[in-house]
């Protein structure tokens, strides 16, 4: 039988990080927890990482600030361009029409 996954939400996981803070020992926090100590120390190094973008949820990516800036900037210029292309080929149709 497959074991099935186990999904903790974002807020219990801030909580496992502020008792972390405090203990020395996080193998023990882990077992008091209910979770492996791996896991505590994988939330412990995204958190770092990314800080309040840790933990976005299901299918969200983890960005930072300036990662998503870029994202964001990326998807205008995206936009931006499409309509400089439908501009163009209308320019284009326009302009070989017969008056």
């Amino acid at each position: 039988m497959k074991a099935t996954r186990q999904i903790y939400d974002s807020s219990f996981k801030r909580q496992a990080l502020e008792l972390s803070k405090d203990r020395k020992n996080l193998s023990e926090l882990a077992r008091e927890l209910g979770i492996k100590p791996t896991m505590l120390y994988k939330w412990r190094k995204e958190s770092e990482e990314y800080g309040e973008g840790s933990f976005p949820g299901n299918g969200n990516l983890k960005l930072t600030a300036e990662q998503e800036r870029i994202h964001e900037l990326e998807n205008k210029l995206r936009d931006f361009e499409l309509e400089h292309n439908i501009l163009k080929k209308a320019i284009a149709i326009f302009s070989n029409t017969d008056r």
